[in-house]
């Protein structure tokens, strides 16, 4: 099968009570944890440092079974999760990994049911994310300018669920020139922009009150631009930036300490939701040090998220 010619097998969720069939993707993992990700064809082989093992010893087998190679390693093999097809697929784009698709599923409230616009689509990681959180009563409105990128994003997608979904739309065009004409009031924006500040008064326009926008961004600058732009438009509130932070563990017996490499910075997430303007009756922009002027006590005390912030219940 080449890169043009998506699987089209209904794929099985990992844990499926059910033989590995030939025509599905697959996951092996050696014994020193290293992970590559394959479709299962009949009379192909599959090689690597460990040795080869031929497809058809796989097909048929129960998933979690262990193999061995013409070397004598053994390799299991699994049904791939999101996070294992979205770290080993192709891509063009770099992905959004999968710590921070939870986060931005989560900061986004994205949930069954939800209209969801992403620009841009990329290698389409996310889009398998969003598609994932709204279900099948959901939608998700995809925009990618670039056309490589966007074949990406429709051949990765199509792969990992056995062909397009019907609820993905994958628009080969730009949102800013497309958010105003859409034909649907979407329920949350995701923006994996450049430049999202461009987009701030056509997601005011596009977007009814409650919704919520969130920009994926990797520098400080871009963060405190999108920031700014959201204040001065006068229909959004609650502005607030995050990051998310993994630090794997080893754990073995009694030796327990952090790895030695962990995920960290890779993005900052900056969410709102839009608001009727103050003259339509939407709250008042918050008070900030630098709106006080020089010599001015700051006098607002910082919200506190959780009784247990200072260790006390």
């Amino acid at each position: 099968m080449t890169d043009a010619e998506p699987q089209t097998i209904a794929p099985l969720l990992p844990g499926t009570d059910a033989p590995i069939a030939a025509g599905e993707l697959v996951v092996l993992i050696d014994r020193r944890r290293r992970r590559y990700l394959l479709e299962l064809v009949p009379g192909s082989e599959w090689h690597s440092h460990a040795g080869l093992v031929p497809h058809d010893d796989l097909i048929g087998v129960a998933e979690g079974t262990a193999v061995r190679t013409n070397r004598n390693m053994e390799i299991v093999v699994l049904r791939p999760t999101r996070e294992d097809y979205v770290l080993k697929m192709k891509r063009g784009a770099q992905v959004v990994y999968p710590k921070d698709q939870a986060a931005i599923v989560a900061a986004a409230d994205i949930r069954p049911g939800c209209t969801v616009v992403e620009a841009g689509a990329g290698s389409g990681a996310l889009t398998l994310a969003l598609l994932a959180a709204v279900g099948p009563s959901g939608r998700v409105v995809s925009f990618e300018r670039r056309e490589d990128h966007a074949a990406h994003a429709r051949r990765n997608v199509s792969r990992f669920l056995g062909g397009m979904p019907d609820n993905w739309d994958l628009v080969d065009g730009d949102l800013q020139e497309g958010l105003t004409e859409l034909g649907v009031r979407p329920h949350r924006l995701v923006l994996d922009l450049l430049e999202p500040w461009l987009l701030v008064p056509g997601a005011a326009q596009a977007l009814p009150p409650g919704a919520i926008v969130l920009a994926y961004m990797p520098s400080v600058p871009q963060v405190m631009r999108f920031s700014e732009s959201l204040w001065a438009d006068g229909r959004f509130t609650d502005v607030r930036t995050t990051e998310t932070l993994v630090r794997p563990w080893d754990v073995d017996g009694l030796a327990v300490r952090p790895a030695h490499r962990m995920v960290a910075h890779t993005a900052f997430l900056t969410t709102a939701r839009r608001v009727p303007s103050r003259d339509e009756g939407g709250p008042p922009p918050p008070r900030r040090k630098a709106d006080l002027g020089p010599g001015v006590v700051w006098s607002e005390a910082p919200a506190v998220e959780s009784d247990h912030v200072d260790g006390r219940s």
